[in-house]
Parts: structure tokens; sequence; C-alpha cells
């Protein structure tokens, strides 16, 4: 895709997988920004969470991957960004309606669970499937919190 660049963000449980993926997204000619980790070494997400959710709240990244061994630690993370809503996806059917019905615009895996093939998968839907709209518009602008 043109003119899109994706971040990437893990933490240790997710760096292998988070390789595959840069290697994935070469391949596509989709450019990225990693935020790291950069090793196998015991790190804590939210390190590379809080950076990567900055970039795709300020336009930096259109869309974002994190990669942790459940998933969990780094959506929890990413989520309480308010411009961002971070989709913990494991099959593509999951990414698929992420996109559709909620304009998810972080990708979620989690690295110890899911193959290279299936995170392929997964990527595939959520990068290329448009936001529906339509009656999930007014349910999207009621998630961030409002100041009271």
């Amino acid at each position: 895709m043109e003119n899109i660049k994706i971040g990437l963000a893990c933490d240790h449980a997710g760096f292998e997988l988070k390789q595959y993926v840069k290697a994935w997204l070469e391949q596509k000619n989709i450019a990225y920004e990693d935020f790291g980790t950069n090793s196998t070494e015991s790190c804590d997400y939210p390190d590379y969470a809080h950076p990567l959710a900055e970039a795709v709240e300020n336009g930096t990244c259109h869309l974002g991957i994190a990669i942790c061994g459940s998933g969990n630690g780094i959506n929890m993370t990413l989520n309480k960004h308010q411009g961002v809503r971070a989709a913990l996806c494991w099959t593509d059917e999951i990414a698929r309606l992420a996109r559709q019905h909620n304009n998810a615009n972080v990708l979620v895996m989690p690295g110890r669970f899911i193959s290279q093939e299936t995170a392929s998968s997964i990527m595939n839907e959520f990068i290329y499937t448009p936001f529906e709209g339509g009656r999930h518009i007014r349910r999207i602008e009621k998630i961030p919190l409002k100041n009271h």
C-alpha cells in the first residue's frame, strides 16, 4: 500500500514474530517504523507500546501492529490512549471485523499462540479491510472518555 506507514512494537515474547512481520511488510512494500524491543532479552511492553500509541494518535503512523506473549498486556497499554483502538486478534475473521466494525487502528497479536502463517492471514485482513462506517460510527464516537 502506498503512502501508509505502520508502527511496530513488541516485548521480548513478541520479538521473533515482529521480525517476521517486518519481512512480510517489506515484501508488500509497506513502510514501517519499529519502536522496539530489539531482542529477546526480558523487557517491559509499556516501554514500547506507549511510543507506538503516540505515533498512531499523532498520525506519524497510520496503523500499528503490536505483539507480546498473550497479546493482553500490550493491548491493555495501547488502549489507555484515547486515540487508539487496539484489537487483540488471533484469527483473520476477528481482524476483519475489528477493521470493518470498530475501525481498529492497532492490530495486536499473541506471539506465543499463533503461527507465522496465521499472522500473515491476520495482517492481510487487518491492513486491507476498510471500515464500513454507517451505524458503527456513533458507537466508535462513544469509546473515548470525555472530560467531565
